[in-house]
């Protein structure tokens, strides 16, 4: 058996568990939320079990608090096969009167019906997996911590190893646990076999509707080709409808990306409305983004060396490995991951604002030429910000690409990717 990897999510699931009777684990497929639940579980049901699932589902329906029983905390895993279980938990946490009882989780939102299902408040708490970030897959030696710098830390001197070779190869390989501890070769080919799962078969799980693949294609290669970016919907219509004969209407991929936002495949990232000294027109739009980037290089066909190629295109790329990576980071400070654009141009790509109310500005830039210019960026929406209204940033940030870290005569900090971490 591989070594078991910890993960950002194991003190969060920790915490959670002693405050609330059960908590759900939801997120992509193979992003290891079994194997992190796995870890503080005294018993486990599978439910997709092939030998038992039959006899699970139909208990499931007749006695489902038979299935609850056991060593507790109880682990359900892919709990949405037997959606009765949801209001069973509930029920049955209110007759124990204790937390920590059950931990559930589940790669897509159940197909049935739960709008009768009470919705768990008080009682289930949520929290979301994603793959694993530089930091947990090693490839960050973590020596800037987020945290700290929230905390008022101004010596950030760093280094690590990380060149644009591996960073291509990071992005191509993703943050998969499956793809960590074997060679190139394999690894890179996990977030393809990802790929085809969810073309195949699983788009179609979330809401037992059958969905064309090619169209799935279609759609998943289009957004690709929008990553990083506020594309809107109708941009991506006529991408698809380039390549596809057939009438393709707005409603019908609404309906599929639904479908990819149900199995955890598309997580997009919104916009932040902060106070503002003058009238600026904010842009509301989401950006478009996987939960991993090894997804968009799946659905273009492309690797590690394509990207060495064209590092404009690899730049969007590594601003959305940098996502994934500052959603991660963020929740575990209690915080939300944001970006922020006006009608001027002026924009941010990322900003983490934490429950407290302090927040910081993240410009994400591959190369070190870009780093005076997303600096000037942030110093001007830094003065742009009424903090008679809202507190002063905690700090301003260019994550990059490079291997040296350290803190501009500006006060920007400048933080390499390879030595990030909550």
């Amino acid at each position: 058996m591989k070594e078991y990897k910890k993960r950002i999510a194991d003190k969060i699931l920790q915490e959670k568990l002693e405050a609330k009777g059960a908590v759900l684990v939801e997120g992509a497929k193979w992003c290891g939320k079994t194997t992190t639940a796995s870890q503080i579980a005294r018993s486990i049901l599978f439910l997709h079990d092939p030998v038992n699932k039959q006899q699970y589902l139909k208990m499931a329906s007749i006695n489902p608090g038979l299935l609850l029983q056991g060593p507790i905390p109880r682990l359900i895993d892919e709990w949405q096969l037997a959606p009765q279980l949801w209001d069973a938990v509930r029920f049955e946490i209110d007759q124990r009167d204790e937390f920590g009882q059950f931990i559930l989780t589940g790669s897509c939102t159940p197909s049935a019906d739960m709008s009768t299902s009470h919705s768990g408040t008080g009682r289930i708490f949520r929290m979301t997996m994603r793959p694993m970030t530089l930091w947990e897959s090693e490839d960050s030696n973590g020596t800037i911590a987020l945290r700290r710098l929230f905390e008022g830390e101004q010596d950030i001197a760093a280094m690590c190893s990380t060149d644009i070779i591996h960073l291509a190869y990071l992005i191509c390989r993703g943050g998969w646990p499956k793809s960590l501890q074997t060679s190139e070769k394999i690894s890179l080919m996990q977030a393809y076999d990802y790929y085809d799962s969810v073309i195949e078969s699983d788009i179609s799980v979330v809401d037992g509707v059958e969905r064309n693949p090619q169209r799935v294609k279609l759609l998943m290669r289009a957004y690709s080709r929008s990553i990083s970016s506020e594309a809107k919907i109708s941009h991506i219509r006529s991408d698809m409808i380039s390549n596809d004969s057939d009438t393709l209407s707005s409603d019908t991929i609404y309906s599929y990306l639904s479908a990819l936002k149900g199995i955890f495949v598309v997580e997009d990232l919104p916009a932040w409305s902060p106070n503002l000294r003058s009238k600026t027109a904010i842009r509301r739009t989401d950006k478009r983004h996987f939960v991993d980037p090894s997804i968009t290089v799946a659905s273009l066909g492309i690797g590690p060396n394509d990207l060495i190629n064209d590092l404009h295109t690899m730049g969007l790329f590594f601003e959305s490995m940098c996502i994934r990576d500052l959603r991660v980071y963020a929740e575990s400070l209690d915080g939300t991951l944001y970006h922020y654009r006006d009608k001027s141009g002026l924009e941010c790509d990322a900003v983490i604002h934490l429950r407290n109310g302090s927040y910081a500005l993240i410009e994400i830039k591959l190369g070190g030429n870009e780093i005076d210019e997303a600096s000037k960026n942030l110093l001007t929406l830094r003065q742009k910000i009424d903090t008679d209204r809202m507190k002063e940033p905690s700090f301003l940030m260019v994550l990059y690409g490079g291997s040296v870290g350290y803190k501009r005569k500006d006060g920007v900090f400048v933080v390499p990717a390879g030595c990030l971490k909550d």
